[in-house]
């Protein structure tokens, strides 16, 4: 094979002769030649090693089989900023024409989300004449902070403005003084609530190579679970029956967390919604003798009650896309997650979902 000769044109002598290779330098070029993490900065510290050896610019060229042009360029930076020069990576980033565009299209989009990629890529060619792979505008998405993100689920009568700041008045006035409390161990802080599961079909996404189906018990059979759980050590206390839920389930579950608590003098609050189960006379005066008080959370607030969030992991520890034949295994199902919350790998989970960040509703 023959060999690539290089040879530095007259022109380029001025700027190979003025480089002139500091003697602290020298030690560094040595080293960085092999050890530096990037290739073309080695090959940078390589030439300028040979340089300080007395090479010949042609012989370096040949050596390290670089054009004259590039070898140039390599004495120009050292000659401008240095060792720190020549490690400096400039790389060329093409930018996408949509990047013109991405005020408006983040705009558009924030106000029309749009379904899929391949909407989202007919929209940007007839808002702006540009057409593009959907491959392209998915990037494109990311790189303006849009994701893929499942539709929440809000009350509609939540979002008046009304409303609005009446959950925003209650979180700073009621939720939040109690709970600093329950920080600092002067106050013991419950959330309460009551699912109902239906031995039924609980769809959520997998990932298989062909779409999968599962089937569906027959019967509305229901589980219900009223339940209680600590703000900040997330002990849970439940009471389930599989009839309904009524003021006599609300009277059992306070006389089980006095019992709990009964050589305790440390005040208790239950942060509740409005079931009329929950907010009828009989409960106010139970709890009004067991020394519980009852705080009722605004209506259409699921957002400020910290056990709707529980209720969601109980689904997807135990009953997203699982088949129960029978209602005793899906009771069976539930008892056992349940059961699980105090162990210490539920715990690692819920200490990351029951955090005491609420969200209101914009």
């Amino acid at each position: 094979m023959r060999q690539k000769k290089y040879y530095v044109a007259s022109k380029y002598l001025y700027y190979v002769r003025s480089t002139s290779i500091k003697e602290e330098d020298r030690a560094i070029f040595a080293i960085e030649r092999y050890e530096h993490i990037h290739p073309r900065v080695c090959k940078r510290m390589d030439a300028l090693h040979l340089k300080s050896k007395g090479l010949p610019n042609h012989q370096i060229c040949n050596i390290l089989d670089v054009c004259p042009n590039a070898l140039l360029g390599y004495f120009r930076m050292y000659n401008a900023g240095g060792v720190e020069e020549l490690r400096t990576l400039k790389f060329n980033r093409p930018q996408s024409q949509l990047v013109a565009y991405k005020v408006s299209l983040e705009k558009y989009f924030t106000e029309n989300p749009p379904s899929s990629i391949s909407e989202a890529s007919a929209k940007i060619k007839e808002l702006t004449g540009i057409e593009r792979k959907e491959t392209q505008v998915r990037k494109f998405l990311k790189s303006i902070g849009f994701r893929c993100l499942q539709v929440g689920v809000v009350p509609a009568k939540a979002l008046t403005e009304e409303k609005k700041n009446e959950q925003k008045e209650y979180l700073d006035k009621e939720l939040r003084p109690r709970l600093e409390e329950a920080k600092c161990g002067k106050r013991i802080v419950y959330f309460a609530d009551a699912a109902h599961f239906v031995h039924g079909a609980f769809i959520a996404c997998v990932w298989c190579i062909v779409r999968v189906f599962m089937p569906t018990p027959s019967g509305r059979n229901r589980y219900n679970v009223f339940g209680v759980i600590d703000a900040i050590n997330h002990n849970f206390i439940s009471v389930c029956n599989t009839t309904y839920i009524n003021h006599l389930s609300v009277i059992e579950m306070l006389e089980k967390i006095r019992e709990r608590y009964k050589d305790s003098v440390i005040p208790i609050s239950i942060f509740m919604d409005n079931a009329k189960y929950q907010v009828c006379k009989v409960v106010a005066e139970r709890a009004a003798n067991l020394n519980i008080e009852l705080m009722f959370l605004p209506s259409y607030s699921p957002n400020l009650n910290l056990i709707e969030r529980l209720w969601k992991w109980v689904k997807k520890d135990c009953l997203n896309c699982k088949y129960y034949r029978k209602f005793s295994e899906f009771k069976e199902a539930i008892d056992n997650s349940l059961n699980k919350i105090i162990t210490s790998q539920a715990q690692k989970e819920l200490n990351s979902l029951l955090t005491l960040n609420f969200h209101l509703f914009k």
